[in-house]
């Protein structure tokens, strides 16, 4: 059985993880293919928008165990080097796509799953579906950038919390929290994604690459190096086809038709 389904259509690219018997737990194969599909679509221009969900009742429970614990009884000196390997190019891929990435949690996230999550720019939620990050319980600390990502959601002490006491977040928390984005009936969350990506496929894409760059920037400099990108940013998106369409559309009262140039 193939570990990752990767479906295009009408702009879409939907990326599921394919492991429902183990909750979509990652393996080093499901790492590989998800890292080099995301690499992949970067570069894809037929791709103007992405989803990632999980098959069967979880959207992903982060790291196989089983394949964790065979490391370390093998005495493999470097156990962990999927994190440099593996985690940290996926959260990379994420976060630089140049074009919208929406997580269909459909259930449980945990640990990498959950921090896969974070690194998507929306969140829609099953109903029942429910965060984790109990790398605390196991004595270890956050990976996949959810050190990054999850303070930037909903603050630090929220995220600290969370980590030290290992506490699970449901759909209604995360919302509340702006952890997620949308919670839907269970069963809805993928189609909801599906339907929100379909949109923003139609949209200024562009635009869009340039806001995730902006506000990527911006987080980890000062004032001054934001502006920088800010005005750099829109000089060039002055200069698209789509900013002019906008314009010509709004004038002539009528939706405008974007190419993503």
């Amino acid at each position: 059985m193939t570990s990752l389904l990767v479906d295009d259509s009408d702009g879409v690219r939907t990326f599921t993880l394919n492991r429902p018997e183990a909750y979509n737990s990652l393996t080093a194969e499901l790492k590989e293919a998800l890292r080099d599909a995301l690499t992949d679509t970067v570069a894809d221009p037929a791709v103007r928008a992405v989803v990632l969900t999980g098959a069967g009742k979880a959207f992903c429970a982060g790291q196989d165990l089983k394949e964790h614990v065979a490391a370390l009884q093998s005495d493999d000196p470097a156990p962990f080097r999927t994190v440099a390997e593996h985690y940290n190019p996926i959260v990379r891929a994420i976060t630089s796509m140049p074009k919208p990435v929406i997580a269909a949690v459909n259930g449980m996230a945990a640990g990498a799953g959950a921090s896969f999550a974070y690194a998507c720019d929306l969140r829609i939620v099953a109903r029942s579906a429910k965060f984790l990050m109990a790398f605390a319980t196991i004595g270890l600390t956050a990976d996949s950038g959810a050190s990054w990502t999850l303070p930037r959601l909903i603050g630090y002490g929220r995220a600290m919390e969370l980590m030290l006491l290992a506490k699970p977040v449901t759909a209604e928390q995360a919302v509340a929290m702006g952890m997620a984005t949308e919670v839907v009936d269970d069963g809805e969350a993928l189609s909801t994604a599906q339907e929100l990506a379909s949109r923003m496929a139609t949209g200024p894409t562009t635009g869009y690459a340039k806001i995730k760059q902006a506000l990527l920037t911006a987080a980890g400099t000062d004032l001054e190096q934001a502006l920088a990108e800010e005005d750099a940013a829109q000089s060039a998106l002055g200069a698209t086809t789509d900013h002019r369409e906008a314009v010509d559309a709004f004038i002539a009262k009528r939706t405008p038709t974007f190419t993503g140039h």
